[in-house]
């Protein structure tokens, strides 16, 4: 009989203590908008703001954009560092961390300075929020490519299409992004997770966003902001439960076919 690591499942309710008594707490606070009662008034109060839905839908397209062009950036610079660049792999390992050295408020302003005066003048498009998010996100998309072109045989896998005529295009969609689907989808949940509660780049931008609206509600209202932060939280573990099923899907045909 298999011994019971009683330390183990010490430490996992620990853990679940930890991280859901804070979730509970607010799930709490906002059930008291009406005195001595407990009512989602405050959930019904949000979901019938027309700036909610309209900040949510923003900050939903910003992410989007988001990781079509991150992915765009990341995976085939990734790929050709790994395919003929190994040396350039510490180089841009740095570059990718910058992000976590740099603080999004000195990024804000170097924007704001540099693209806000001609010959730019890109202060009022969205381009500037974009290449922000793209920067923050930079550090968690490279890794989760970076780990995912580490699991595979890169070098055989395009000398393999190389030999069957395929162009560098065709090698790109057709077996070097299936190979990399579980890492990409990895990557996109952590862009979608960093733009959907990301503050700085939004408000000193001045772009609609779900950050900042959080920020505006909380400066008037009491409860609505708990609600909507539960909904946030609820919402990014959905994303995380549709993304581990795809990509458990994934692995599922890989070991299918291999067999």
């Amino acid at each position: 009989m298999k011994k019971i690591n009683i330390w183990a499942w010490i430490i996992l309710f620990i853990g679940m203590i930890y991280f859901f008594l804070p979730l509970i707490s607010t799930l709490e606070f906002s059930m008291k908008m009406i005195k001595d009662r407990y009512t989602f008034e405050a959930f019904r109060v949000a979901f019938t703001d027309r700036v909610f839905f309209e900040r949510f839908g923003y900050s939903v397209l910003w992410a989007l954009l988001t990781i079509t062009l991150s992915t765009l950036l990341v995976v085939p610079t990734a790929y050709w560092v790994h395919w003929k660049l190994p040396k350039a792999r510490p180089f841009v390992e740095f570059v990718t961390l910058m992000p976590f050295v740099v603080p999004a408020v000195v990024l804000t302003f170097g924007f704001i300075r540099l693209y806000a005066r001609p010959p730019f003048f890109l202060n009022d498009r969205p381009i500037l929020l974009i290449a922000g998010y793209i920067i923050l996100s930079l550090p968690y998309m490279f890794r989760a490519v970076d780990t995912g072109l580490r699991a595979i045989d890169v070098r055989t896998l395009t000398e393999a299409a190389l030999s069957l005529g395929a162009g560098w295009g065709t090698i790109l969609t057709q077996v070097i992004f299936p190979n990399l689907r579980v890492a990409i989808l990895s990557g996109v949940f952590l862009t979608f997770a960093i733009v959907m509660g990301e503050f700085t780049f939004a408000s000193l931008l001045a772009k609609p966003a779900f950050g900042p609206y959080m920020e505006e509600i909380g400066s008037m209202r009491a409860y609505t902001p708990q609600a909507l932060s539960l909904v946030s939280f609820l919402l990014t573990w959905a994303s995380i439960g549709l993304l581990q099923w795809i990509g458990r899907g994934r692995v599922q045909e890989q070991v299918a076919g291999a067999h």
